[in-house]
C-alpha cells in the first residue's frame, strides 16, 4: 500500500537516474554561470527547471564566509611570561605565516588538491567538467572541490566548533549534498574576492587536520619530524599533502604502509606536473618516512596532564578560568575558550622557586608511611603564589590514588581540587599572642601555665556570642579538659613570650582564658583564617568551641600561609593571586584580580609577636647544625596535630612566606607506628628541615632584610635567647624545641 503522505521526490532531481544525474550536475553549472566564475554551459539545456533551482537557492546561501577565530592552543606561563607551564588544546595547532612554510609543502598540496589553483576564481571549470563526466559515466561520484572550497569547508566547521555547536555533519561527508555543493562554490569565489592566493594558501596549511589532534603543518611538522614547517622537505610535504584524503587513514606512525604509498602518490604527481625533478622523484621516493621515535615527540596530552612540573599549581590556574565568569558565562564556555581560544596566561610562578619546592618535597616525602610532603610560598605585600608543590605524583585518574599518585591538590581547598587541609596546632599560637597584646597586654606578661585541667561546663569570655559568654562543654569522656605538654615539668608561672617559644600548652590555653576569645577569632578572621571546625562547617574560627585555641580546625596551607605573610608584611594581609595576566589569540586583555591587601593587625603588634618567632626560627638545632648563623632574617612557628599524623611549619622570611607540611592526608594514624612518636620526631625536627632546606636555596632571590622591632618591645635584644633559660623551670636549656603533644584529644599541639 502507498503512503500517499510521504513526499515525492521529484525524478527531476533523483540522483539514482541519469537524468537526476544530468540535472544536479547542471544546476551547480547554472549556479557557477549565475556566479560569474567562467563555466560556459548552456542553461537553455536545463529547460529552465535547474536554473531555476539553482538560483532560488543561490539566493538563500550567505553572501559573508561566517568566521570564527581558529582553534588554537592555550598556555599556562611562569612569572616571567616565557617558561611554558602547561598547553591547553583541542587541535594541537601552531599557526604559521606564508612565508614560514616551506616551498615544497606549498607544491605538494597544489600538486594533489588542486593542479589549477593559480588559474581559476575559487571554483575550477575544469575540474567541475571531469567530475561530471566520471559522476555520469559511472557508478561513483567525483568530486570537484578546489583548495579553497575545501577551506571554505574548514572555516565553517571551525566557526561552527568554537561557537558550541559542534561539526558541521556534512561539510566533510564522503557525498556532499547539493546544498553543500551550492553554499561551497559561492563561499569559495567569495574568498577568492577578498583574498589573495598566497592567504588562501597560508589558511588553508594551518586549519587542516593531518593526524589525531594536529592541526596545521607546523603543528605536524613538529611531531612527525621535529622540525619547523619552513623546513619540511618533498617527502615530508607528500606525506603530509597525501594525509589530506584521510588523516588518520594514511597516518605515517599508525599506518606508515598505507602512508608511505599515498607518499609515493603525491610524489608522482608533483613529478608530472613539474614541481620536481625525475632525480628529486626518484631520492624521495626510495627514502623512508623518517618520523622521530615516540620519546621525541611533542606530548599530545592537553592540560596539566601534558607538563611534567608545576602540575597541582596548573590545576590550580585552570580552576580559577573555570570558575570566573570573565571568560565565559557558563563553565562550558570557559572550558572551549580555554582548550580553543589560544589564551595567553601568565602567571605569577616562580620557576625557580617551583623547582626547588618540587624537588625538596620529594627528598622530605617520608617513605612507608603514607604521608605527603606538601609546600607553598607566597609573597608578602602582593599575595602572588610563588611555588607550590607536594611529593606525589599528578594523575586525575580514578586509578591513580594508590601508588603516591593523585589529582588532589593538598596545598588548596575544595574549590581548587584541594581537600579540607590540615589541623593546624601550634601555628595557631601566635594569632593568640597577637589578640593578647591588641587588649593591652604585653609578650612579658605573665600567665598561670601551672594550671592543665579546666572544668567542663565553666564559662569562658566571648563577648561576641549571645550573652557574652561560651560553656566550656565535653568533648570525650573525661571529667575535665585536660591540657598536656611535651616538655616536663612545664606546668607553671611563665610569659607569655616564654610559652610561645616553647609552645607550652598550658599557656597558651591560659592566655585564652584569661582574655576574650572573640579577641582571638577576630583576628583569625581579619588575617581570613577559615577552616573547617569541630562542628565540620566551613568558615572562620569558632569561639563557642574554646578547643579552637589548639589549632583543632582543618586549615589549608595555602589559608595558613596567607596569615602568615601578614606576619612579615607589618600585619598587612593580601589575596592570593595566581594571574598576572590573561590575553586571548586577538590580543584580548581579560581583566584579573589585581593585588588586595588590607591592614589587618597593628605592625607594632606584629613586631611584638615576631621577636618571638624569629628566636623559634633562628635558634632551630638544624640551623645550628647546618650554619654558624641564620644565613638571613627569618621567623615562623611550628605546629603538631596531636596524633602527630600532620606537622608544619610556617615561616617567613621578609620576601617570601612558605608553609611546608609533613601530613597524612585524610587519616588521623600517626606517622608512626603504635603512636610511638621518637622524642626528635616532631614538626621542629621533621617541618622545619623541610621548609629550611628549600629556603636556604630560594630566599636570596627576594628581599631578606631585618623585620621592624617594636616601639615599645619589653626586650632589650630580640635575640637575647636568655630569657627562655630553664633555671628558674626546673629544666634544661635547648630553645625552639616544638611541645607537641600526643596524649591529650583535645589538644592538637
Amino acid at each position: 500500500m502507498i503512503d500517499r503522505m510521504a513526499p515525492r521526490k521529484s525524478p527531476l532531481f533523483d540522483t539514482a537516474t541519469t537524468v537526476g544525474k544530468i540535472m544536479s550536475f547542471l544546476g551547480v553549472a547554472a549556479l557557477c554561470g549565475l556566479l560569474g566564475a567562467g563555466l560556459v554551459f548552456p542553461l537553455a539545456a536545463t529547460g529552465g527547471a535547474a536554473a531555476s533551482a539553482g538560483s532560488d537557492i543561490l539566493e538563500e546561501i550567505p553572501a559573508e564566509l561566517s568566521e570564527e577565530p581558529m582553534s588554537t592552543p592555550s598556555r599556562i606561563y611562569a612569572n616571567d611570561g616565557e617558561t611554558v607551564i602547561a598547553t591547553f588544546f583541542a587541535e594541537n595547532r601552531e599557526p604559521v605565516s606564508y612565508d614560514e612554510i616551506s616551498q615544497d609543502m606549498k607544491d605538494a598540496i597544489i600538486a594533489i588538491e588542486d593542479e589549477r589553483f593559480y588559474d581559476h576564481g575559487g571554483v575550477d571549470a575544469q575540474g567541475v567538467a571531469r567530475a561530471a563526466v566520471i559522476t555520469l559515466t559511472s557508478s561513483r561520484q567525483q568530486g570537484a572541490s578546489t583548495l579553497t572550497m575545501q577551506y571554505v569547508n574548514n572555516v565553517l566547521n571551525n566557526a561552527s566548533v568554537v561557537r558550541g555547536d559542534g561539526p558541521i555533519l556534512g561539510a566533510f561527508a564522503q557525498e556532499k549534498t547539493y546544498a553543500d555543493k551550492l553554499r561551497e562554490m559561492k563561499l569559495a569565489v567569495a574568498i577568492e574576492q577578498e583574498m589573495t592566493k598566497e592567504e588562501i594558501i597560508e589558511g588553508y596549511l594551518n586549519i587542516i587536520q593531518l593526524g589525531g589532534r594536529n592541526y596545521g603543518v607546523e603543528a605536524a611538522a613538529q611531531y612527525y619530524w621535529g622540525v619547523p614547517a619552513s623546513e619540511l622537505d618533498i617527502q615530508q610535504s607528500a606525506v603530509l599533502a597525501g594525509m589530506v584524503q584521510a588523516p588518520n587513514t594514511y597516518h605515517p606512525i599508525e599506518n606508515p604502509d598505507l602512508a608511505m604509498e599515498r607518499r609515493n602518490v603525491v610524489l608522482g604527481t608533483m613529478l608530472r606536473q613539474g614541481f620536481i625533478t625525475e632525480e628529486e622523484y626518484e631520492e624521495a621516493v626510495n627514502s623512508d618516512l623518517g618520523v622521530i621515535p615516540a620519546e621525541e615527540r611533542p606530548s599530545l596530552d592537553s592540560g596539566c596532564m601534558s607538563t611534567s612540573w608545576a602540575n597541582y599549581f596548573c590545576d590550580y590556574v585552570e580552576q580559577e578560568i573555570l570558575t570566573d565568569e570573565t571568560f565565559g558565562e557558563t563553565r562550558e564556555d570557559r572550558e572551549r575558550l580555554l582548550h580553543r581560544g589560544g589564551l595567553n596566561i601568565v602567571t605569577t610562578l616562580d620557576a625557580e622557586l617551583q623547582e626547588q619546592a618540587e624537588a625538596t618535597a620529594m627528598e622530605h616525602r617520608p617513605d612507608g608511611t603514607g604521608a605527603v610532603a606538601v609546600i607553598n610560598s607566597q609573597e608578602p605585600g602582593t599575595g602572588n603564589v610563588l611555588a607550590m608543590a607536594q611529593s606525589t605524583r599528578y594523575d586525575p585518574s580514578e586509578e591513580a590514588e594508590d601508588g603516591g599518585a593523585t589529582s588532589m591538590n593538598f596545598n588548596a581547598g575544595q574549590s581548587h581540587s584541594g581537600g579540607i587541609g590540615f589541623p593546624g596546632g601550634s601555628v595557631i599560637k601566635p594569632f593568640v599572642a597577637a589578640a593578647w597584646i591588641e587588649e593591652g597586654g604585653d609578650m612579658d606578661d605573665r600567665v598561670e601555665a601551672w594550671r592543665d585541667e579546666y572544668e567542663y561546663y565553666e564559662e569562658w569570655d566571648a563577648s561576641c556570642m549571645d550573652g557574652g559568654s561560651v560553656t566550656l562543654l565535653p568533648e570525650d569522656d573525661q571529667e575535665h579538659w585536660e591540657i598536656n605538654n611535651v616538655i616536663d615539668d612545664t606546668e607553671r608561672e611563665m610569659s607569655i613570650d616564654f610559652g610561645l617559644y616553647y609552645s607550652i600548652n598550658t599557656a597558651t590555653v591560659a592566655t585564652a582564658y584569661d582574655m576574650d576569645l572573640c579577641a582571638i577569632t577576630d583576628v583569625t578572621n581579619r588575617l581570613g583564617i577559615e577552616g573547617f571546625n569541630a562542628l565540620d562547617d566551613y568558615g572562620g574560627l569558632r569561639p563557642d568551641t574554646p578547643s579552637f585555641i589548639m589549632g583543632t580546625a582543618t586549615v589549608t596551607p595555602m589559608v595558613m600561609n596567607r596569615a602568615y605573610a601578614a606576619f612579615a608584611n607589618d600585619g598587612e594581609v593580601c589575596e592570593e593571586r595566581v594571574l598576572e595576566s590573561v590575553t586571548d589569540a586577538q590580543g584580548t586583555e581579560y581583566e584579573v584580580p589585581g593585588i588586595n591587601c588590607e591592614q589587618a593587625i597593628d605592625p607594632d603588634i606584629v613586631a611584638q609577636v615576631n621577636d618571638t618567632m624569629i628566636n623559634i626560627a633562628e635558634t632551630n638545632a638544624y640551623v645550628e647544625q647546618l650554619d654558624d648563623d641564620p644565613p638571613f632574617p627569618m621567623a615562623g612557628k611550628t605546629g603538631t596535630h596531636e596524633s602527630v599524623s600532620a606537622m608544619s611549619f610556617q615561616g617567613f622570611t621578609e620576601g617570601i612566606s612558605t608553609g611546608a607540611y609533613i601530613a597524612r592526608p585524610g587519616d588521623d594514624t600517626s606517622l608512626w607506628a603504635n603512636g610511638n612518636v621518637p622524642t626528635d620526631q616532631y614538626a621542629s625536627s621533621v617541618a622545619f628541615p623541610f621548609w629550611y632546606d628549600y629556603m636556604r636555596e630560594v630566599a636570596g632571590n627576594y628581599d631578606t632584610g631585618d623585620f621592624p622591632e617594636a616601639d615599645d618591645s619589653p626586650f632589650d635584644n630580640r635575640r637575647d635567647t636568655s630569657r627562655y633559660a630553664f633555671s628558674n623551670m626546673g629544666g634544661t636549656g635547648g630553645g625552639s624545641s616544638d611541645s607537641d603533644d600526643n596524649g591529650d584529644d583535645d589538644d592538637d599541639d
